[in-house]
């Protein structure tokens, strides 16, 4: 495990609360995000993960350095799943455009704090049982197979356990009260259908970090650089979302770049499990090497999805929120 100066754990939890902070405050009043001012956002979260990953280079080293940016991308790349769920949630629900932020906001600080446990819990058990490898490599080979083979699960926000267990603990309204989370009804506190939202977007980060997990954690074990890598990437994940939407649907070579990363990441751990239980000749596979294929394969998806644009489907349009 790295030997993390307390000051840089400092560094991170103030990066993290003052840009949360600048976030809400500028944001405070409910508004539709545009392309321009996404793009200026993403780019902001963009340069400020880039910049602790250089801190990161200088004092921890070139290995540690490495890992954090492999993780990063490898998080940011697989969170473009969760925007096509964004949009359907926020479909089914039918949020206004303007308070879709707010949602989101609150959405980052519960995945902040849900993938700070799932991280601590997969450091530990990893650790302690190197076999455990192999499980999430059969889960990442799964995963795989479903991308490749299109097989999309089915995701009904309403029938979500989350929401549904809200509805049980508290009564939902069926109108909007602005940006509000609660209302008082007839003397008695009731929820507004944007709590339910948030509710049904911590469900998804729950799902989707079956896969995020096991693969940011086969590029490291180590407790600093897997949890500040994901926090760094879900942190740029609202404005990602503002910029790409409506656009989401023209990168459809996307998710066979994904399962292609997913089953490297697979073959990644195996070859690292093996190295630590069967034979210490087995090779592993570098970071830099991981980072390197990462990086081509985004790449190379992304220029063949604009090359080559899907076929329209007759009486489907693209939707967007």
């Amino acid at each position: 495990m790295l030997e993390v100066p307390l000051w840089l754990w400092g560094a991170f939890a103030t990066t993290v609360v003052v840009s949360l902070a600048v976030d809400l405050l500028a944001h405070r009043t409910a508004h539709v995000i545009g392309f321009k001012e996404a793009a200026g956002w993403s780019a902001l979260w963009v340069s400020l993960a880039l910049i602790f990953g250089a801190v990161v280079f200088l004092v921890l080293g070139t290995t540690a350095g490495t890992e954090y940016t492999t993780a990063w991308l490898l998080e940011k790349s697989l969170s473009v799943d969760n925007l096509f769920v964004f949009a359907v949630i926020f479909a089914y629900f039918k949020v206004p455009r303007a308070y879709q932020h707010r949602v989101l906001f609150f959405g980052v600080i519960g995945a902040l704090v849900f993938r700070g446990i799932f991280l601590s819990l997969g450091v530990a058990v990893v650790s302690r049982f190197t076999a455990v490898l192999f499980v999430f490599a059969a889960v990442l080979f799964y995963s795989t197979y479903k991308l490749l083979k299109d097989e999309e699960e089915s995701f009904d926000p309403g029938k979500s356990f989350a929401v549904r267990m809200l509805r049980k603990l508290i009564p939902v309204r069926d109108e909007y009260a602005g940006a509000k989370f609660f209302v008082k009804e007839a003397g008695r506190r009731v929820a507004t259908p944007l709590l339910a939202v948030v509710a049904a977007i911590e469900a998804a980060d729950l799902i989707f970090a079956v896969d995020s997990v096991p693969a940011v954690l086969a590029v490291s074990d180590d407790a600093f650089i897997v949890y500040t890598s994901n926090a760094f990437a879900i942190l740029g994940l609202r404005a990602l979302y503002f910029m790409l939407a409506g656009l989401l649907d023209r990168f459809h070579y996307l998710s066979k770049g994904l399962a292609v990363i997913l089953g490297f990441i697979g073959v990644k751990l195996i070859l690292q499990a093996s190295h630590k239980m069967i034979s210490s000749d087995i090779p592993e596979i570098p970071s830099p090497v991981s980072l390197a294929v990462i990086v081509v394969v985004l790449t190379v998806s992304v220029v063949l999805s604009i090359r080559r644009p899907a076929p329209e489907k007759d009486g489907k349009d693209g939707t967007g929120p």
